[in-house]
């Protein structure tokens, strides 16, 4: 397990669209890009085997995205490569950063100078939500599966522990990018789940979950 001493000043990000990875929580990725081919080969070469998931955002006027301040990085755990030359690759959710400034050059994907400071307690033990009313999320979270024609394993969110229950919904449901980023830099488990019910209360009341994103 990594501890703050092993976080690096720089990594490399990978800005992908609506993926979220949060701490403690894993994100199964397909790697096929060249660019992101590479990024990989490379990220095994380091002792830490971390990479930056970060959301691009839209510069207004149709200008070039640019990234959102704060991403979170994984550690690249399981890794396996097809026939035809692809990767599937998990990330392990390690730390949310902030990102300082990208640098340019030297590589084909994108490479920033971060900080961790803020985030310690992502390096920590599993978060427990103390207000967390699990009857009345999970009959809230039936309605929206309905109303979105998402199926389940019931059971095993019954079961789930309140910190994988709720990281795992906030990566899996069809939010907008914008709204995976309010998840994202969510303080604490239980303002993340405030803002999971948030989401779900506004998609059923006809906002939608994949297009403009809740203000």
């Amino acid at each position: 397990m990594l501890n703050a001493a092993d976080l690096p000043q720089t990594i490399s990000v990978f800005p992908l669209p609506g993926a979220l990875l949060l701490p403690r929580s894993r994100l199964p990725l397909h790697i096929f890009e060249p660019r992101y081919l590479a990024m990989i080969e490379d990220c095994m070469k380091t002792p830490h085997r971390l990479i930056g998931m970060v959301q691009p955002r839209e510069v207004p006027g149709g200008g070039a995205c640019r990234l959102h301040s704060i991403g979170c990085a994984g550690r690249l755990t399981a890794f396996s490569e097809t026939e035809d030359g692809r990767y599937m690759i998990t990330l392990s959710g390690a730390s949310r950063f902030r990102v300082r400034e990208e640098i340019n050059g030297f590589t084909p994907y994108i490479r920033c100078d971060v900080s961790w400071d803020g985030f310690e307690r992502d390096l920590g033990p599993a978060e427990h939500d103390g207000r967390f009313d699990r009857k009345a999320f999970l009959r809230l979270l039936g309605r929206y599966f309905d109303s979105e024609q998402l199926k389940t394993d019931w059971s095993s969110l019954e079961d789930a522990e309140d910190e994988l229950l709720i990281n795992t919904l906030a990566m899996l449901c069809p939010f907008a990018p914008e709204d995976k980023q309010a998840l994202l830099e969510a303080p604490t488990l239980d303002t993340r789940r405030e803002t999971l019910v948030t989401l779900i209360e506004f998609a059923l009341a006809g906002g939608g979950t994949g297009g403009e994103p809740l203000q």
